[in-house]
């Protein structure tokens, strides 16, 4: 499996438990809570995750249209591969565990109408997303992919929001992460082969150079263990990607974040993007109709929908600079 960058990771554990089924923006008590923790507070947010949807739709336009590649044109679709193995609220499945839902196949939906095309998903593992773009089985990847100098030799990219990442402690916390000196002597979970881990490590030996205590590292097997142990104060904080943190946040009702980051460290912003096969002519057309439904205004809603507003770009941004080669 390719190694995975920043939020763009290994396919992510499935949340302990999802939240219950109400209107998309509603923001209301949730009955879901973590195996060994107290009931969420009263201010969690439910989120839709019926099959039934209610996506955010845009009309096609003509001249973003024209620009598709022929053959995509001709066959009417716009085969999208996402990761089966991801999490809430990235792409996921839906209560009838069937239905792909969450931001990425909200956002490749309204591309598609843009495009004029049918949006057809194909979860597949982590893996297999590079392999079938490779290959042309799929016209675009939209799966929390974080652009890469790596990448960026085989794949074209179309920005559409920030790649950040987060520390995520009990509600209660007082302190604040801006950076090392704020972990020092912490105990933090983080999984294993991310970009996390490594910033992590980079962190403990930053902290140890400056004569601090070095970062206690913890890592667990799946989601459930890592809130078991914050919920009894066997750690700190667990630092993971933005989009679960906030997620988990805002459906339990027990934590809170008390600092992100960018997924690419502090020498750049890293960015998500909409994957396509170098120079197969699609990439354009993918961030004219990005960058059409931010006009619109579409875009906004869709991350509102899924409490990712902080993770807003202005412009979607064609192969940008990524994250470095030197880098996971």
């Amino acid at each position: 499996m390719p190694r995975p960058t920043a939020r763009a990771h290994r396919p992510l554990l499935a949340l302990a438990a999802a939240a219950a089924v109400a209107l998309p923006l509603a923001g209301c008590a949730s009955a879901a809570k973590n195996a060994g923790q107290a009931a969420p507070a009263a201010d969690t947010v439910r989120f839709n995750t019926s099959p039934d949807q209610h996506r955010y739709t845009s009309p096609e336009v003509a001249s973003i249209a024209s620009e598709v590649p022929a053959a995509i044109r001709a066959k009417g679709t716009l085969d999208i591969v996402d990761s089966s193995g991801s999490a809430a609220p990235l792409d996921f499945y839906a209560t009838d565990d069937r239905t792909v839902i969450g931001v990425e196949p909200d956002i490749a939906y309204a591309v598609a109408g843009v495009l004029g095309l049918k949006p057809v998903y194909h979860p597949v593992a982590w893996a297999q997303i590079f392999v079938g773009l490779d290959s042309g089985k799929y016209d675009v990847g939209f799966s929390n992919i974080t652009d890469t100098e790596l990448r960026k030799q085989k794949y074209d990219f179309a920005t559409y929001r920030k790649d950040d990442i987060a520390f995520e402690a009990l509600r209660t916390a007082t302190w604040r992460v801006r950076g090392p000196k704020d972990v020092a002597g912490r105990t933090i979970a983080v999984d294993s082969g991310t970009n996390q881990e490594k910033l992590l490590v980079e962190w403990s030996a930053e902290d140890v150079k400056a004569g601090l205590k070095p970062v206690d590292i913890k890592y667990y097997q799946d989601n459930s263990a890592v809130y078991l142990a914050l919920q009894s104060g066997q750690i700190d904080a667990y630092l993971q990607p933005n989009p679960t943190a906030a997620y988990h946040v805002s459906t339990s009702g027990q934590t809170k974040v008390v600092g992100t980051l960018s997924g690419a460290g502090a020498r750049l912003q890293g960015l998500i993007a909409a994957t396509t096969k170098k120079g197969d002519g699609l990439v354009k057309p993918l961030g004219d109709a990005l960058n059409e439904l931010i006009r619109t205004g579409v875009y906004g809603e869709i991350l509102k929908r899924w409490g990712l507003s902080d993770e807003a770009v202005t412009a979607s941004r064609i192969n940008p600079p990524g994250l470095p080669l030197d880098d996971r």
